[in-house]
């Protein structure tokens, strides 16, 4: 044996396996998508799928309604009244943090970590 080297005693090497099963499955738990949530809100209205989600939603606003499609884990906004269409020109979003916003229609699409309990929909 080596002079100030030190074998690994049991315990030790049961702690380094459990911190290690436990960064890989935090690094699972964080890059699956697993609970993330799309939400899209109008005036006085919210909806809250799964990302998974397959759905085709008419929102009503005060110009008309928007449709936003949710399909392989992405949502976008499809058609909308609005005159400029930067809603519908933002494309798909797919990550936690995106969002497409149709201000002059109040409508809302979002992708969180989890769905919103609290809070006022427009």
């Amino acid at each position: 044996m080596v002079k100030g080297f030190s074998v690994l005693k049991p315990l030790d090497a049961a702690v380094l396996i459990l911190l290690g099963a436990l960064t890989v499955l935090s690094g699972a738990a964080v890059y699956s998508g697993g609970g993330e949530t799309v939400t899209v809100k109008g005036p006085g209205e919210r909806w809250i799928f799964p990302r998974s989600a397959g759905e085709t939603l008419r929102v009503p606003g005060p110009l008309g309604e928007t449709v936003v499609e949710l399909k392989d884990g992405r949502a976008r906004v499809l058609s909308s009244p609005c005159t400029n269409q930067i809603c519908v020109a933002a494309g798909a979003i797919h990550s936690r943090g995106q969002w497409i916003a149709c201000l002059p229609n109040r409508v809302l699409v979002s992708i969180s970590g989890e769905a919103e309990i609290d809070g006022s929909a427009w």
